[in-house]
């Protein structure tokens, strides 16, 4: 498909905070604060929030409204989701498609938000993967350099930029309710090369796909491209969330796509590197490292028997951990199994 990019806002304009899935800025307010000041001193935008952004329990209607109302207002330029949830599927159908189409503008989110990017890529607008507010932006010291680079490519610059491994990562932040979550870091440990597999070539495609455990959702409600070939050389993105899910559940929901003949279409895949810890399971370094091992293998392999040849990334850090590349989604990624390299155009 080809998708429309919507215009990049300038410094001045404003740009929504949304909470359409889990209001966090209900429950920690202060790393909800400190976010939006470093959103505007990154961007230059002025932050607005909505009547659900600090509300917890707002009903799907009540945020579908918010979002319409964002997607509606000329004066607003962009939008950024504060987190994600599980029940954004039940948002959905309240959306007003007219609204996104008559006035496109930037759309930020991930995790549960992988039910409103999908939304809209069916109506042929482009958005961005990654960046809710109080993971990305709020906690620690300061916004890691890797997340202001693809937020700002995102929301003004639209640049292409080289997705790189900074190195380091952490599955989670300090609790929100410590005082240090402000301007500690979590843990962070050193990270392992990227896996590569498939052929040795270079392919650019649009961006589609986003966490795992939702398009499960989505496809069981039905919210699936009917025509697979809809997909023909896009670039599929997975991630999975700190649920932890075993490496056979991802793999049978993987085959899952691959019966419905998405994996046959697409021209690359790749898979971010996964949380392995959460603040009620610890495993040990080496059931990390196992576990890690584990989903990138089945990824691989289920890939390989659908595909043999698409071109495979595994590691990339765009998922759920820290710190994330926000990447496009429905714009083009470049991915080159021959210089095993990885770029993202931010149009």
């Amino acid at each position: 498909m080809d998708l429309l990019s919507p215009p990049k806002a300038r410094p001045g304009d404003k740009v929504a905070v949304l909470s359409p899935s889990f209001a966090a800025p209900a429950i920690a307010p202060t790393v909800h604060e400190q976010a939006l000041e470093r959103l505007a001193s990154l961007t230059g935008l002025v932050p607005v929030e909505f009547p659900t952004t600090r509300k917890l329990d707002a009903s799907p209607r009540e945020r579908a409204d918010d979002l319409n109302a964002a997607f509606g207002d000329r004066s607003i330029r962009g939008l950024v989701t504060t987190l994600g949830g599980d029940d954004q599927l039940t948002v959905i159908p309240y959306l007003n498609s007219e609204a996104l189409i008559n006035d496109p503008k930037p759309f930020l989110g991930y995790s549960d938000s992988t039910n409103l990017l999908h939304w809209m890529w069916t109506h042929g607008v482009a958005g961005f993967h990654g960046g809710s507010t109080q993971l990305q932006l709020g906690p620690g010291p300061e916004v890691d350099p890797i997340q202001a680079r693809s937020l700002r490519a995102a929301l003004i610059t639209g640049e292409r930029l080289e997705l790189t491994e900074p190195g380091e990562s952490e599955d989670f932040g300090r609790d929100w309710a410590d005082p240090r979550a402000l301007v500690e870091f979590g843990d962070r440990h050193p990270t392992e090369p990227w896996h590569w597999a498939g052929p040795s070539r270079a392919v650019t495609g649009p961006s589609w796909g986003g966490c795992i455990e939702v398009l499960q959702w989505m496809l069981t409600a039905g919210r699936f491209p009917n025509d697979p070939s809809a997909l023909r050389g896009a670039v599929l993105l997975l991630e999975s969330s700190e649920d932890l899910i075993p490496a056979r559940e991802f793999g049978r929901i993987l085959r899952s796509l691959g019966e419905r003949g998405i994996l046959a279409v697409i021209a690359a895949v790749v898979v971010a590197r996964p949380p392995a810890t959460s603040l009620t399971l610890q495993p040990t370094e080496a059931e990390q490292r196992g576990y890690r091992r584990d989903q990138r293998d089945v990824a691989v392999d289920v890939v390989a028997s659908y595909n043999p040849e698409a071109v495979v990334v595994v590691g990339p850090p765009f998922g759920h951990t820290r710190p994330q590349w926000i990447v496009p989604y429905g714009g083009p990624v470049t991915v080159d199994g021959l210089e095993r390299r990885l770029f993202a155009d931010y149009r």
